[in-house]
């Protein structure tokens, strides 16, 4: 099948990218390891793309199917004759839209796509190679998101229990606002926190394998949380909130889910009791890249037949 991929985000989304951009890499990484011929329309390279990826400026003559997140695109690149699908990645009521049922959409979890009164969704996949995998873990828990979100994202939370359960906190993130950066590192430092600002590729990865455990007490609907994969990838337990998808990725043997605060001091305390190698086992069985693809392409062989 000769897949198009196109969004507007520049190659590798893993350095200071959006979760949707660095799916859609892996996404093309995979679909070419399963043997199919894609194309990659970004904005842009900083390296270049896998192997057997080709970056191009336009949709090809001969494209099977074009895949977006943005379905703005598909008027934008010219090909609205053709068979496209897109993947929603987030819940647009946080951004103040109304949900609509659109057609040829994919959901990026169940929990997502019932919101929509679908059931149409493929989890999320990450590459096992950007991260570490270790047993050993240090006395620390770790807090990750964009400072903007943080408060969403329940960082107010996740100082609170650490400082419940006496355990160092380490949060990682950044901004483009310098003041927004000089102030939440301040709020850190007031409250004992290590702030370990921006954290991409091998320090992200170290940071996630030592981590005790990753907290993540999100306040909002939350349509996947790539960081969760990234932690049980790392053979880090996740303490995560009860809303949106979390619990239908958080499952026992890798983490805990929480509805009250004191849910959230006690899944630190009992974070040792969660093995790595569970957590591992479960990342790569369900958010292996490769498994996203090959879900992708049933996706795109039902629609394609449909059209």
């Amino acid at each position: 099948m000769r897949v198009t991929i196109a969004s507007e985000h520049w190659y590798p989304a893993s350095v200071g990218g959006m979760a949707s951009g660095r799916v859609f890499d892996c996404l093309a990484k995979g679909l070419v390891e399963l043997g199919h011929e894609v194309t990659c329309v970004l904005s842009g390279s900083l390296i270049p793309l896998p192997q057997g990826v080709t970056l191009a400026s336009e949709v090809p003559a001969g494209t099977d199917i074009v895949h977006v997140a943005d379905p703005t695109l598909i008027q934008k690149l010219g090909v609205s004759g053709r068979p496209w699908l897109r993947t929603r990645h987030v819940d647009s009521t946080l951004h103040g839209i109304p949900r609509t049922v659109a057609p040829n959409t994919v959901y990026v979890s169940r929990t997502l796509a019932a919101n929509y009164g679908s059931d149409c969704y493929v989890w999320n996949g990450i590459d096992p190679g950007e991260f570490l995998y270790s047993e050993s873990k240090q006395d620390y828990v770790l807090f990750l998101c964009g400072l903007e979100r943080a408060i969403a994202k329940g960082f107010d939370i996740a100082v609170s229990a650490a400082q419940a359960a006496g355990v160092r906190l380490v949060v990682g993130g950044s901004s483009r606002d310098r003041e927004l950066v000089a102030r939440f590192s301040r709020t850190c430092a007031e409250n004992g926190v290590e702030y370990a600002g921006e954290v991409w590729g091998a320090r992200r990865a170290t940071l996630l394998a030592g981590a005790k455990a990753l907290l993540f007490p999100t306040q909002w609907n939350e349509s996947f949380g790539l960081v969760m994969a990234e932690a049980l990838m790392s053979g880090t337990p996740v303490i995560s909130s009860d809303r949106g998808a979390c619990p239908e990725l958080i499952t026992p043997e890798v983490g805990f889910v929480c509805q009250e605060f004191e849910d959230y001091t006690r899944a630190i305390r009992r974070a040792e009791e969660i093995a790595p190698s569970a957590c591992r086992e479960k990342a790569m069985r369900d958010f292996h890249y490769r498994r996203m693809a090959a879900e992708y392409v049933k996706k795109y062989e039902l629609l394609y037949g449909m059209l």
